[in-house]
């Protein structure tokens, strides 16, 4: 299994997402800026349903496919502008991010495949030179919040961790992060 980074620089966020549109189409680019605002695993993103959307709210609630816990996630501005235009544009779908592809048997209602988003992901992250994948959306979420002071412990509410010690080696807070912040704050 490779090893995929949290994106560390807003350039870096934009540059997917522009590559992600260009050359795999809009619904790949909501996949990613959808995701990193929510901070949603990948296998619960794509299976969101618009019938699960609290509209007025501003809510999705969920059980959690790997942990099994329910979470309510907050949607916040952008979440919610890919959520309307998706529906504008595909007012039949059933998932936010469902798949018309021909290759589905006629009629099949599904999400796209975690395999598609990872395939395209990976493409995307090889071109930039980045270590990108599914679960970078995640991860840069948390470094953002790090970089912006979040108290760690809210960070790893966020993410819906066991502990502030795997939040932060899941946004890669190494040990040399560490030590070099011994000679930034000098008092």
């Amino acid at each position: 299994m490779n090893t995929v980074e949290a994106v560390k620089t807003r350039d870096q966020i934009t540059a997917i997402e522009a590559t992600l549109k260009a050359k795999h189409g809009q619904l790949y680019a909501d996949v990613w800026k959808f995701g990193l605002n929510t901070a949603m695993r990948i296998t619960d993103l794509l299976e969101m349903k618009f019938t699960g959307i609290d509209i007025e709210r501003r809510t999705y609630t969920l059980k959690e496919g790997k942990t099994n816990k329910p979470r309510t996630i907050t949607l916040n501005n952008t979440a919610m502008n890919i959520i309307t235009r998706r529906r504008e544009e595909q007012p039949g779908d059933v998932y936010l991010f469902q798949s018309h592809s021909p290759r589905l048997p006629r009629k099949a209602i599904q999400p796209i495949s975690r395999v598609s988003v990872s395939r395209v992901f990976k493409k995307v992250g090889d071109d930039l030179k980045l270590k990108v994948g599914t679960h970078s959306m995640r991860k840069s979420r948390g470094f953002a919040m790090f970089e912006a002071g979040k108290p760690i412990e809210h960070i790893s509410k966020v993410l819906n961790h066991s502990s502030t010690g795997v939040t932060l080696r899941y946004i890669g807070i190494e040990a040399d992060d560490i030590a070099k912040s011994y000679d930034e704050f000098e008092l």
